[in-house]
């Protein structure tokens, strides 16, 4: 039997793992903190007047009252004066042009003042051209709906003139107009005897 002493060499991290479990097993768990009171939300202050209020996806909106007022603001009708002033440059303007196109042209002479018979007469001229009149030789183009708006102005410029014309010019305005309204119906009997299809209206007027 040797006298030398032996060693034994024990592993000190070992006992200390189980140490600190035993530890973990008996401390209390901390305790779940408090849920957070939630903010208070603040409050807009209350304005006077109706509010429109619409549906979407995201919850209701709320438009302010200063933009529900989406009527358009109708034009100031200018003065007395500012017309009378315009009046007065739109006539030498106007005068100027005249000189100058006479200087030009010296064989021409002075215009004509436009009247009420140069009205007429243009709307009569326009609402026969759409219907087709004066393009012989050639396919007629016909423009039936830009015809009968013109003929419903000259039906508007005769009710809103009765009483305020001479009897010269009354009877002008409803001849022609008696005869654009005959010729617009002899034209749209034909169309609908034939089974033709009305022509449709050039771009811009639908």
């Amino acid at each position: 039997m040797s006298d030398t002493p032996k060693f034994e060499v024990i592993d000190r991290r070992k006992y200390k793992a189980e140490e600190e479990e035993r530890e973990a097993a008996v401390k209390p768990a901390p305790a779940p903190e408090p849920p957070k009171a939630p903010e208070p939300v603040k409050e807009e202050p209350q304005r006077a007047g109706p509010k429109l209020v619409t549906e979407n996806v995201r919850g209701p909106v709320e438009i302010p009252e200063e933009e529900l007022d989406i009527e358009p603001e109708m034009a100031v009708a200018p003065s007395a004066e500012d017309t009378e002033q315009q009046k007065t440059a739109y006539d030498a303007s106007a005068q100027r042009l005249e000189d100058l196109v006479r200087a030009q042209n010296p064989g021409i002479g002075p215009q004509p003042p436009v009247t009420f018979e140069h009205l007429v007469q243009q709307f009569y001229v326009s609402a026969m051209l759409q219907m087709g009149a004066g393009q012989e030789g050639q396919r007629a183009r016909i423009d039936i709906l830009g015809a009968r708006q013109t003929i419903d102005l000259m039906g508007i410029l005769a009710e809103k003139t009765k009483g305020n014309l001479t009897d010269a010019e009354d009877r002008m305005l409803q001849s022609v107009l008696y005869e654009v309204r005959m010729a617009f119906l002899e034209l749209t009997n034909m169309i609908t005897m034939q089974g033709m299809q009305p022509p449709a209206p050039p771009p811009g007027k639908r």
